[in-house]
């Protein structure tokens, strides 16, 4: 069936050759028409449908021959209730300079309703008065999806309070957004391209395996939390990313082909930091009170020194050194009773060792010292510091090589490895009783407040069995 239908008879042309002419044209012009992906229809002044092509067939399901030569849309193709405003709103296009855009809900042959927007212009005669009116129209819905789309893409690359960075499948930032920018400390344009080990220094291997991972098998089902170190002119700067991913493929192509890795993540660092603090609180108040536990079955004072000192090296630190104020009658001190004195002359007492964990080989804490020669700290020594102060002293290697670090420990008296020290004070019912260290090596944190905190209350506790220690020996 044609696309258009002429009205009237063309028996005043003359011959049949002119007429065959015109047939011929209208034929062409009626294979174009159908041919468009577009739905196409056209009105004359009047209002009637005179072209109706395959594609505005195939959206409402009324052919050519069942719409062409109706007055408008009403009673087939809209509502009666909406006829008049739509035949108005499209009829309009008559007088108007440009196209008219508008949206309708049209009425399908088998009674559904469709969404459509139309683009409606007026046609003129020869005259160059307007004679008509053509209106191609689509599926709103279709168009709505692409708008849709792209408005999605805009907000998440512009707005969206998360990073989101599109990655090629050489694994390098090809778009990134203003948040994931802002992550790495850096630009939006600085980041294209650069592969990401210039940015991240560490949690790059985990990051590029997912990434990997997701365009040769698609999502993963949940979000991953992956830790990370991104490189600033200040330093590395340790961040915990919630990371979710999906495998980008080209919707062109017959067979999907990938373009890259959608990445977006969300700073989760202060919550999952807040929970490992809680989580490490509990477990160290799980770790005195077993101490306390396992201290008050020990006979022997002396023993339940190294049990604190044990419990308290669990996750805390690697070795542990406790040094007591050797006896000052001989240098011209008080006498005292081997480690009472105020924190002035204890000051410019010796420590001698009396406990400390085995270097080099695991095991628990063993009792030293039973020869009392003090330890040759140098001036300045932080266990030394500790007890002038009556506080906690830290002291650091620093980023040194291996080399010089170990040159550090061994010239402190402390076990090779050692790169980190924490020394704090003993005390008990007023009297500084020495200094207990804990030590820990290379590739852990240096110690921190919270850390200070914790050794604090494990010396209260070594304090009190030291202070029994030097009961007992005083009534021997």
């Amino acid at each position: 069936m044609s696309a258009s239908r002429r009205s009237g008879t063309t028996d005043e042309l003359g011959p049949d050759e002119p007429e065959r002419e015109s047939s011929g044209g209208s034929d062409l012009l009626a294979a174009l028409l159908d041919g468009m992906d577009a739905a196409l229809c056209a009105f004359d002044a009047d209002a009637v449908v005179t072209h109706w092509n395959r594609e505005a067939e195939r959206i409402l399901g009324w052919t050519a021959a069942e719409a062409v030569g109706r007055q408008g849309f009403a009673g087939w193709a809209v509502r009666g209730a909406d006829a008049a405003e739509v035949e108005g709103r499209l009829m309009s296009a008559m007088d108007a300079s440009g196209r008219q855009v508008n949206e309708f809900a049209l009425l399908t042959k088998d009674g559904g309703r469709v969404l459509v927007r139309t683009q409606s212009a007026a046609v003129r005669g020869p005259d160059g008065k307007p004679a008509g009116v053509y209106c191609a129209f689509s599926e709103v819905h279709a168009q709505i999806d692409l708008e849709r789309s792209i408005a999605l893409s805009e907000a998440l690359l512009e707005d969206a309070s998360w990073g989101v960075v599109l990655v090629d499948a050489d694994l390098r930032p090809a778009v990134v957004n203003a948040h994931a920018a802002k992550a790495f400390g850096t630009g939006r344009t600085s980041v294209l391209g650069r592969p990401l080990g210039e940015l991240l220094s560490q949690g790059v291997e985990e990051l590029e395996s997912a990434l990997t991972h997701v365009l040769a098998q698609g999502a993963p089902p949940a979000p991953a939390e992956i830790w990370v170190s991104v490189r600033e002119p200040e330093g590395d700067r340790r961040r915990c990313w919630r990371c979710g991913f999906v495998r980008l493929a080209s919707p062109l192509a017959e067979e999907p082909v990938p373009l890259g890795v959608g990445w977006m993540f969300q700073d989760v660092t202060e919550v999952r930091q807040s929970e490992q603090e809680a989580s490490l609180v509990r477990f160290r108040a799980q770790q005195l009170h077993r101490a306390a536990r396992a201290a008050a079955e020990c006979e022997d004072p002396a023993e339940a020194v190294t049990v604190h000192l044990d419990f308290a090296l669990a996750g805390f630190a690697d070795h542990a050194l406790i040094d007591r104020v050797a006896d000052r009658t001989a240098d011209g001190g008080d006498g005292g009773d081997g480690g009472a004195g105020d924190a002035e002359s204890a000051g410019r007492a010796h420590l001698v060792r009396i406990a400390a964990t085995p270097s080099g080989v695991p095991g628990p804490s063993r009792l030293a010292g039973q020869a009392g020669l003090p330890v040759r700290y140098g001036q300045g020594h932080p266990a030394l510091r500790c007890v002038e102060r009556a506080g906690s002293v830290r002291a650091d290697a620093g980023a040194v090589p291996a080399e010089e670090a170990r040159a550090w420990a061994v010239s402190r008296q402390w076990p090779a490895d050692a790169t980190h020290a924490l020394c704090t004070v003993l005390r008990s019912r007023g009297r500084t009783l020495g200094a207990v260290t804990f030590l820990r090596g290379a590739g852990r944190n240096a110690f921190e407040r919270p850390d200070a905190m914790y050794a604090e209350e494990v010396a209260h506790r070594i304090a009190t069995a030291l202070d029994l220690m030097g009961a007992a020996g005083r009534r021997e």
